[in-house]
């Protein structure tokens, strides 16, 4: 008994050491590689730049190694994915298949995994009466976030006038290849399927959606005797999707590097020094965003802070390095179900999200519509800024599921107020840098409806409880 009361305390000692020479490990390899970007700026300390970025890299290494996070490994190949590209452009931008094979691997699952997903949520949980009223809750929760966001860039860029003084190319009449939002009436007609097939063969999510809860329906008004072994085996399709998703995420940290190493690479940080402003006036705001918006907004419907950080931390941090908030769609759902939330709501809520929701999205429009209209000179009166927020809110729904969407509404809101085409193409220059901050707000806002439409509908799992 005396020797098992001596290695308790014993034990205790040797995991608080490894504990503190872990931290320890952390802060020396921050520090170098913050050294080293610092170092990078002057071209006379260039070198010892290079050289003390590598080392932090290295010194992380036991750390990532010992952690057998996909957080903290998808931080890792971050780190190391921008250092290759500032250092080896010419090697990084070789890298782009690596994200792309990432993405088609996501896009093969998405489909079956949302399909199956909301079929057994309804027809084989019972589900029919609460679809509609799950609907409306998700709709009405993303609309008002998505609005206070609208407001929330508006009134960053006119503090922090970061398009005043931004010197445009000389020619100002550029013709980009660019359509305008398409109106209301074609919006309702894209939601529903016309085929199934070319549906899921063009990734349209929401379609998908639009048919498992048809399909669903169908199912559940069926009797048991007949219905049953369908939504067995299209339970079990789930639950091997949802397997399927473990296995892909093992390469996500090497994607999440790749896509880093190809952006910084391709972009190369000299180019970004006359827009650093308006890059920190965005992720200042989302950062307020965060704790003056979302952040209340979970504590009123009495759901964990911390927990649906721990949740969400993942699928954010692959959203954010592959700039695709596809790319965290399945990850997305398979925690937030982990964090509590019915597989049937996380099934219908998160896909619907990622066609109406632009929570990342909607910081940036009006803030990237004022910019242009700064950088051209253009005064822009509260009323007129008024307008022209209205008319986003309106056009941002009509964009919805487009690649590079904002783009698609600042110049149909550019064309509107007259501002120069040339204006809004200085933002191609950051784009993709931008792109990484909407892309994970678009992911943690889609998975936080998920959870406050759980809890409006007093429908919660405790934490590891199957929802099966």
């Amino acid at each position: 008994m005396k020797s098992l009361s001596l290695s308790v305390p014993s034990l205790s000692r040797n995991v608080w050491l490894s504990q503190t020479a872990e931290r320890i490990l952390v802060v020396s390899a921050m520090a170098m590689f913050v050294a080293g970007v610092l170092a990078s700026v002057n071209a006379a300390t260039a070198p010892i730049g290079v050289l003390a970025r590598w080392g932090g890299i290295a010194a992380f290494v036991p750390v990532a190694l010992g952690r057998r996070s996909l957080l903290v490994w998808t931080f890792f190949a971050m780190l190391a994915g921008a250092t290759l590209g500032a250092d080896l452009p010419h090697v990084a931008g070789q890298m782009k298949f690596i994200g792309d094979i990432f993405l088609r691997l996501i896009r093969m699952i998405v489909a079956p995994l949302i399909f199956g997903g909301i079929v057994t949520g309804i027809a084989g949980h019972s589900e029919l009466k609460g679809v509609g009223r799950v609907a409306l809750k998700a709709i009405v929760f993303f609309e008002v976030v998505t609005t206070i966001g609208l407001v929330l860039g508006l009134v960053a860029i006119n503090l922090s006038q970061a398009g005043v003084g931004v010197a445009l190319p000389a020619a100002t009449e550029v013709v980009a290849p660019i359509t305008h939002a398409e109106g209301w009436q074609q919006v309702l007609l894209n939601i529903f399927p016309e085929n199934i097939a070319q549906a899921v063969a063009q990734n349209q999510i929401l379609q998908v959606a639009v048919f498992a809860v048809l399909f669903g329906t169908a199912l559940a008004t069926m009797s048991e005797a007949k219905r049953a072994p369908l939504v067995t085996v299209l339970q079990s399709l789930t639950d091997t999707m949802f397997r399927m998703t473990k296995i892909i995420m093992v390469v996500a940290p090497l994607a999440a590097g790749a896509a880093m190493a190809y952006t910084v690479g391709s972009m190369g940080l000299q180019s970004l020094l006359p827009l650093v402003k308006l890059v920190g006036t965005y992720y200042g705001a989302l950062a307020v965003f965060v704790l003056m918006v979302l952040v209340p907004i979970l504590l009123i419907a009495r759901i964990s802070v911390r927990g649906f950080a721990v949740a969400i931390a993942e699928p954010a941090a692959i959203g954010f390095a592959t700039t695709s908030s596809e790319a965290a769609l399945p990850l997305a759902m398979e925690r937030m179900e982990e964090f509590g939330v019915p597989r049937w709501i996380v099934s219908f809520v998160v896909p619907t999200g990622y066609s109406f929701n632009m929570t990342g999205s909607s910081v940036y429009l009006t803030m990237a519509a004022i910019f242009a209209a700064q950088a051209a000179g253009i005064h822009l009166s509260l009323g007129e800024q008024l307008i022209m927020l209205a008319s986003l809110m309106l056009m941002s729904k009509g964009v919805a599921g487009v690649p590079r969407a904002t783009l698609v509404v600042l110049m149909a809101s550019a064309a509107s107020l007259h501002i120069p085409t040339a204006a809004i193409l200085v933002l191609l220059g950051i784009d993709t840098l931008m792109d990484m901050g909407r892309s994970a707000m678009n992911v943690i806002g889609n998975g936080m409806a998920a959870a406050v439409v759980a809890r409006w509908e007093h429908e919660w799992n405790a934490p590891g409880q199957s929802t099966k």
